[in-house]
């Protein structure tokens, strides 16, 4: 079976934080990528840093970053839902997962890319996980692909054990910057603290930005 990788996660930006380097490991040797996000992110609260955005023009804003980071790591499908922000939580959860169900079976991925329900936070995060999740297990065992999920609770390693899977990807470490800079209504502020500690590459930055971990749900 070719490889093709689906990611899926709520908002803008939750890609380039989270698993960008990962992702452009694959997009740079020719594996086709593509991205669902349920949400525009339009509940947000950064507006950049000087402001620039407000409450109604956030959501183009938001999408135009998105589509820039996709550019950047070379996410060619990119699907935006549409979702309200901050309201994933109150979606019909068996609706969602056949919505995510009929890309699986559209695309047939070999991996997919979400957030591990239970251990990533906010409640969009953890509802979007369990949809992604539900729709997996409907599959057949046989036919079901390798789910990497993102967790970063505090309690996620005491409950999950270490990450399966480590990536060191200081290969794509100047993709996941652009990725993260793209998104700049959100990033600006935090990049103004840090630009030169990412000049450097100091050791903080990359094992903060250049290490990525997994964990591989077990059906």
């Amino acid at each position: 079976m070719s490889e093709h990788v689906l990611v899926v996660f709520p908002h803008p930006d939750d890609e380039a934080f989270s698993s960008s380097g990962t992702i452009a490991s694959y997009t740079r040797r020719g594996v086709p990528v593509t991205y669902v996000c349920l949400t525009l992110g339009e509940m947000g609260r950064n507006m950049g840093s000087p402001v620039f955005a407000n409450r109604e023009t956030l959501p183009l804003i938001r999408k135009k970053e998105l589509e820039d980071a996709c550019n950047v790591l070379g996410i060619r499908d990119l699907r935006l839902w549409g979702l309200r922000d901050k309201t994933v939580e109150f979606e019909d959860e068996q609706l969602l997962a056949e919505r995510i169900g009929a890309v699986i079976e559209e695309i047939h991925p070999t991996l997919i890319i979400t957030y591990y329900p239970g251990y990533s936070v906010h409640p969009d995060h953890e509802a979007c996980g369990a949809a992604v999740i539900r729709a997996v297990k409907q599959l057949p065992e046989a036919k079901r692909p390798v789910v990497y999920c993102v967790a970063f609770s505090k309690n996620c390693v005491e409950h999950l054990g270490e990450p399966d899977v480590v990536n060191d990807v200081r290969d794509y470490f100047e993709q996941k910057i652009a990725a993260i800079q793209s998104h700049r209504s959100q990033s600006e502020a935090m990049f103004t603290q840090i630009a030169q500690k990412i000049a450097d590459k100091d050791h903080e930055i990359l094992e903060r930005f250049a290490i990525e971990r997994f964990w591989i749900y077990p059906f």
